[in-house]
């Protein structure tokens, strides 16, 4: 699969979209670092969004969904969102894809924070994110690489969009699909390496890919044959 990184780039002939070219051979590659299944979704909130979930149903869009029209999120009092996605464990993130439109209501800049829980408006206007990227007006699935040494314990991101392509005329952003590519840790896994470094056994450290089955030996002293 070397092409998994490739999954749109065959789509950008012009056909806006509609679906007139054969995207089978998208799944397999786009689904193989899909992050959808570790999304929560249910904590899944949009701020400034014109109808309540709509920041959710977008999110919760497949891949194989990503080119419909609906249900699509829209801004209300003025051009600017913010999307915050957490994740059920620790991502390392690779990239976030998006599908906006060809229109002035397409998102024209994106600035991405991780790890917080408090980014309002004000928050994203005066913090340092830790990515922003120039987005495209087109209609095609946009993928936007991370730094990924910036994104490799990511438990929630902010994207915050502060606006458009409409120069101060258009009111309304709009954005039809969101999705991420990555790898996913479970978060148990860091609680039981905190426990076992606590345990002072530097001996047991040389058994590599061992930690879970050390653990028992290890925590109350030093196993047989150590």
């Amino acid at each position: 699969m070397s092409h998994c990184h490739d999954e749109h780039d065959h789509s950008h002939g012009g056909h806006g979209g509609h679906g007139e070219h054969d995207h089978s051979d998208d799944i397999t590659p786009a689904l193989q670092f899909s992050l959808y299944q570790h999304i929560n979704f249910d904590e899944v909130t949009a701020l400034n969004e014109s109808a309540h979930g709509a920041g959710q149903a977008v999110v919760k869009k497949t891949w194989a969904e990503r080119l419909t029209a609906e249900p699509e999120l829209a801004s209300d009092a003025d051009e600017q969102l913010i999307v915050n996605v957490p994740f059920t464990g620790q991502v390392k993130l690779h990239a976030i894809l998006l599908r906006t439109s060809q229109s002035d209501s397409a998102p024209r800049t994106l600035r991405v924070f991780q790890n917080r829980d408090d980014v309002d408006f004000a928050a994203a206007e005066d913090g340092e994110p830790a990515q922003e990227f120039e987005l495209s007006r087109t209609s095609e699935v946009q993928e936007l690489p991370v730094k990924r040494a910036k994104f490799g314990r990511v438990q929630r991101l902010a994207l915050f969009f502060p606006d458009n392509f409409g120069d101060g005329e258009e009111d309304v952003t709009r954005l039809s699909y969101l999705g991420f590519k990555g790898e996913w840790m479970q978060l148990g896994r860091a609680p039981a390496n905190i426990l076992y470094e606590a345990a002072a056994n530097p001996s047991d450290h040389k058994i590599k890919g061992a930690d879970v089955n050390q653990m028992g030996s290890g925590i109350g002293g030093r196993g047989p044959g150590q």
